[in-house]
């Protein structure tokens, strides 16, 4: 085994955000890394961004546009490392993150990913607060991993030959790949973690298109729990179907009501039917429905 870390950065249309990602990467005081930038079709300047940078340890690799998860994948075929990290092109680390984690892997030769801290940096309130996630190496560890993503990609490391065997990102999903992917490494092998904030996710402020993602997050985290519900049954000991759906809907409606209490209500009336609609709503959720309607349309 060596001890390379291979950096993966997808990046599509970031000229403004990717030198400063790139610079995080390489800026680490762990120095043996390799990263790997793979343009997914930008049609802005990028490529010539990227290009204006001479280390050595950086390589550029240009496709048309696929998608992330394939850029991803194609990341990992050019990988010579066996320690796989993901860094986003406008997302950024502690100098320290990567010899932490690689620290953590290499005192624990039996697990397979370590993972840390983060700070939503751009996010107003408590969302913008540092976040230690808790150990989820227990007895419970599955079940709280299906029911949502529970470190961003960026704020972890893994052994590259779990990501091999767990056939990398599933191109079908835009979103949630990557929580999909931590499901089925740690069904299946031990997990580390680093009680540090190491990983920094940037926010851009973009309102009207905050509000798009968190919906299409929220849709999309639903659609990937139940496409595992319906092709992986037998991987889940702790529930029948019916009962992993229902963890399912619970989270869609955790979402609803976060957005609710906001007051970004488009998304949390969209949710809140969307449940109600597939069977999984209570009349509590009705009023909640009414309720974002009604706040939408007079204002709230």
């Amino acid at each position: 085994m060596n001890d390379l870390v291979s950096v993966i950065m997808p990046c599509f249309n970031k000229e403004t955000s990717i030198a400063h990602s790139i610079e995080s990467a390489l800026q680490q005081d762990y120095r043996k890394l390799e990263l790997i930038v793979i343009d997914d079709g930008s049609t802005d300047d990028s490529v010539k961004v990227v290009r204006t940078f001479s280390d050595p340890r950086l390589r550029l690799l240009e496709q048309n546009n696929t998608g992330v998860c394939q850029a991803r994948n194609n990341g990992l075929a050019m990988a010579q490392g066996d320690f796989i990290a993901f860094l986003d092109a406008d997302d950024t680390w502690d100098i320290g993150c990567l010899s932490r984690l690689h620290a953590a892997l290499s005192d624990h030769p039996d697990v397979v990913i370590a993972y840390c801290g983060w700070q939503n940096v751009g996010l107003p309130g408590t969302r913008g607060k540092p976040f230690i996630p808790p150990d989820y190496e227990n007895d419970k560890k599955i079940e709280q991993l299906f029911e949502n993503c529970r470190w961003p990609i960026h704020a972890c490391l893994t052994r590259r030959f779990a990501i091999v065997e767990a056939e990398g990102f599933d191109i079908r999903f835009k979103q949630s790949e990557d929580y999909l992917l931590w499901l089925k490494i740690a069904a299946k092998y031990s997990i580390v973690r680093v009680p540090e904030v190491l990983a920094y996710y940037h926010h851009n402020g973009d309102s009207v298109q905050a509000t798009a993602n968190v919906l299409e997050a929220a849709f999309m985290h639903l659609d990937t729990q139940l496409a595992i519900v319906e092709e992986l049954e037998d991987f889940f000991r702790f529930a029948t179907t019916k009962e992993l759906k229902q963890i399912a809907y619970t989270e869609l409606l955790r979402r609803a009501y976060d957005c609710y209490w906001r007051r970004d209500l488009n998304p949390a009336k969209r949710m809140f039917w969307r449940a109600i609609k597939d069977g999984y709503g209570s009349f509590n959720e009705y009023k909640y429905f009414i309720a974002s309607s009604l706040l939408q349309l007079y204002g709230a």
